[in-house]
């Protein structure tokens, strides 16, 4: 019988362990995306389909394919710390409107300083926070 008091200690002991086991540190699943694919969680420009996405590779290399543009650049991270360098980007005839939010998009990623992953979104934060969802199809 489980209420005898010889049995408590160990009825304590398994409740603290399933507790314990609820309780784990981020599972490897909330690091960062890297060798994932991300869609900014953002608006769609006016007359256009697209949403950003960065294709990040296992050490960090990243596709970005923009509004418009496109081009590569490389993730930097330690611990909760990001550094993002964009490398140039091609031009591809884009309409000001989204050439200007290409830039000012590309500006705001070498600005984030610090990242967070809660399930599947990614946020880079900066001087403006920037966040992500994580492709999983």
């Amino acid at each position: 019988m489980i209420s005898s008091p010889k049995y408590l200690p160990r009825a304590a002991a398994l409740v603290l362990a399933a507790a314990a086991l609820n309780a784990t540190p981020a599972r490897a699943d909330e690091g960062f995306p890297f060798g994932l694919e991300m869609t900014l969680d953002a608006a769609r420009q006016p007359g256009s389909k697209r949403l950003p996405t960065l294709d990040i590779g296992d050490a960090g290399e990243v596709i970005l394919e923009l509004w418009c543009k496109g081009g590569k650049g490389q993730f930097s991270v330690a611990g909760n710390t990001v550094i993002f360098v964009a490398g140039p980007l091609e031009d591809r005839s884009c309409p000001p409107a989204r050439a200007q939010a290409d830039d000012e998009l590309v500006a705001a990623l070498g600005e984030a300083a610090t990242w967070k992953r809660q399930g599947d979104f990614v946020s880079l934060i900066g001087t403006r926070t920037l966040r992500f969802r994580i492709n999983t199809n």
